[in-house]
């Protein structure tokens, strides 16, 4: 028996076990919203904001870090739409999660959800998120400072 021919396909070097193999963009489980309790906090909070096909839900958090949760109905499509969709929305989050806004060194609890339509690009997902979240930091900016400033007196 000889020697085994090299595949170039073949990696010397075994791969990183986070996404993307460079440092600081995988999506460990603390980046997930994982429990009913998570989820139902973040929905009441009341915080909504809409844009195309997407909503998102958000709620201020501890952490350092945002993290994600994902509400596909079976409106959207067939199991393998919805899945596809899954994919592209956390591969979205995952890219962009460094560029999320924070408030007070603290980050977001973040829920996606979508309406029917037909599926985008990752981009259009990514740029979609982005726009949204800014649009729910702002809102949260408003409110903090509608709460710390002194009551109105009533009008006579």
């Amino acid at each position: 028996m000889g020697e085994v021919p090299h595949n170039p396909c073949m990696r010397e070097e075994p791969v990183s076990p986070k996404c993307g193999g460079g440092e600081g963009f995988g999506f460990p489980r603390s980046f997930r919203l994982t429990h009913d309790r998570e989820f139902q906090s973040v929905f009441a909070a009341r915080m909504r904001k809409t844009a195309g096909p997407l909503a998102l839900f958000t709620k201020h958090n501890a952490e350092s870090h945002p993290r994600l949760g994902l509400s596909i109905g079976r409106g959207v499509g067939g199991a393998v739409t919805r899945n596809r969709l899954k994919r592209l929305l956390r591969e979205a989050f995952r890219l962009n999660s460094r560029s999320m806004p924070r408030l007070d060194g603290c980050s977001y609890d973040m829920i996606v959800s979508a309406r029917p339509h037909a599926l985008l690009t990752l981009t259009e997902y990514e740029i979609l998120l982005l726009e949204l979240a800014r649009a729910s930091h702002a809102e949260h900016v408003r409110r903090a400072e509608r709460a710390h400033q002194a009551p109105r007196p009533p009008a006579p």
